[in-house]
C-alpha cells in the first residue's frame, strides 16, 4: 500500500476572543508570531485578524492525528492566554460584527476583498478542513464523485454555528450560508476523469475566473498541491473528540470507496441538485431533522442514517484503527452537536456572552 494512502491532515480555524467583552479581537499577529516560534508553518494567518488556523503534520492514522490536534490546541490556547486572549471553536461568533473586524494586510487577501467586496469582508467564519491521502488523481476524482453523496451526513454532525450578529438564525450551521456568497463553493460537480477536471480548471484560469486551483472552494475538492482529497464542508467543532470523529469517518468513507473500486464495484452517483437538498436540511436542522435517502426515495431520521453510515464502513475501520473514533459519532447524536449545545445554553440563560464562555470551555476540554 502506498505510504500516503489514507493519511490524515487536519486544519482547524479558531476565533480569538477578548476575555472581558467576549467579542472577537484582531490579535492574530501576536498569536501568529508566538505560534511561529514553536509551530513554524503549522500556524498561519487567515483573511480576518480575529482568526487563527493551525494544521497538523501528515498523520498515519487518527490516533496520531488526535495527539497532533491536542498539541496544537494546547499551544495556541497557551499563546493566546499570554496575549490576554482566549481561543474558541465555533463556526461563527455568536454576536461579534464582521463590520468591526480587521482584514489581514496581505496581497492575497487584498485581492480577494477587492474582487468580492462585502462577500469577503463578511466571511468571518471558522471551518474544519480534513485532507485524506490518495495515491492518484484519477482515483481521487472517482472517490470525489461517490463520496459527495455522504457530505451532508458528515456535515450535519459538525453543525456548530446557530448564531450570527447576535441573532438566533434558526439554522444549525449559519456558517455555510455565509460562505455560500463566495463563488465556486458548495457540492462539487461530477467529473468523468482527472483530465476532464483539469480542463475545467484550465478554462477558469484561461478566462480570468481564477489564477490557481486554490480558489475552488468546494465542500470537497481534489487539492491543487497535495496528493489528497480535502473535506471542507464542516464547521469547526468545539471538542477535540468531535474533530477526530469527523476526521475518522471522512477517512473511512474514502477508504471504503477505494476498496469498492479495487473490487470493480461502484457506488451509485447522484445529481448535485439532489445532494444539495440534503445539504440544506443539514444546515437548517443538523442531526435533529431528516435527510432524504434518494435510493429509497424517502425521508429518514438522521440517527437511522448514521447507523447505516457506520455499518457501511464497518469492514475498513479496523484496518484504519479508527473503530472507537467512528463510534463516537453516536455520542455526538446523544449529546447534540455544537449548535444544539450552544442553543441549550442560550435557552437556559438568554445571554450570548455565556454561550461564548461555553464555547471557550469546550475548546480546551481534554487538554
Amino acid at each position: 500500500m502506498p505510504s500516503n494512502l489514507f493519511t490524515i491532515g487536519i486544519e482547524e480555524e479558531f476565533m480569538i476572543v477578548d476575555p472581558d467583552s467576549r467579542e472577537l479581537v484582531s490579535h492574530m499577529h501576536q498569536v501568529i508570531e508566538g505560534g511561529k516560534m514553536i509551530l513554524q508553518e503549522q500556524v498561519k494567518a487567515e483573511m480576518h485578524q480575529a482568526v487563527v488556523e493551525v494544521g497538523t503534520q501528515v498523520c498515519r492514522d487518527v490516533k496520531e492525528a488526535r495527539q497532533e490536534v491536542k498539541k496544537l490546541r494546547s499551544i495556541i490556547c497557551d499563546i493566546a492566554r499570554k496575549q490576554g486572549c482566549l481561543i474558541g471553536a465555533s463556526g461563527t461568533h455568536p454576536f461579534s460584527r464582521w463590520q468591526d473586524a480587521l482584514i489581514t494586510d496581505h496581497p492575497r487577501y487584498r485581492e480577494i476583498v477587492n474582487e468580492m467586496q462585502d462577500a469577503a469582508r463578511s466571511n468571518l467564519i471558522f471551518g474544519l478542513h480534513v485532507h485524506i491521502g490518495i495515491d492518484s488523481r484519477e482515483t481521487a476524482v472517482q472517490i470525489l464523485n461517490a463520496v459527495r453523496y455522504l457530505l451532508p451526513h458528515i456535515f450535519a454532525l459538525s453543525t456548530n454555528s446557530p448564531f450570527w450578529l447576535g441573532r438566533n438564525t434558526g439554522f444549525k450551521s449559519y456558517r455555510t450560508k455565509v460562505f455560500d456568497k463566495f463563488p465556486r463553493t458548495g457540492i462539487p460537480e461530477r467529473f468523468n476523469s482527472a483530465s476532464e477536471f483539469d480542463e475545467f480548471v484550465a478554462l477558469l484560469i484561461k478566462t480570468g475566473c481564477i489564477d490557481n486551483g486554490k480558489k475552488i472552494w468546494w465542500d470537497m475538492r481534489i487539492h491543487p498541491v497535495y496528493p489528497t482529497v480535502e473535506f471542507r464542508i464542516c464547521d469547526v467543532p468545539m471538542r477535540i473528540d468531535e474533530t477526530i470523529a469527523l476526521a475518522a469517518i471522512m477517512q473511512a468513507v474514502v477508504a471504503k470507496q477505494y476498496k469498492l473500486m479495487q473490487q470493480n464495484l461502484s457506488f451509485r452517483y447522484y445529481k448535485r441538485a439532489l445532494i444539495n437538498e440534503n445539504k440544506w436540511r443539514a444546515a437548517r436542522y443538523g442531526i435533529e431533522g431528516k435527510l432524504i435517502d434518494f435510493g429509497k426515495q424517502a425521508e429518514v431520521p438522521f440517527a437511522d442514517l448514521l447507523e447505516e453510515l457506520i455499518a457501511f464502513v464497518d469492514d475498513v475501520v479496523d484496518e484504519l484503527n479508527c473503530r472507537e473514533e467512528v463510534a463516537y459519532l453516536r455520542e455526538i447524536v446523544r449529546m447534540g452537536t455544537g449548535a444544539d449545545r450552544q442553543l441549550r445554553i442560550y435557552h437556559q440563560c438568554g445571554d450570548l456572552k455565556k454561550v461564548v464562555d461555553y464555547i471557550v470551555e469546550e475548546t480546551v476540554a481534554g487538554l
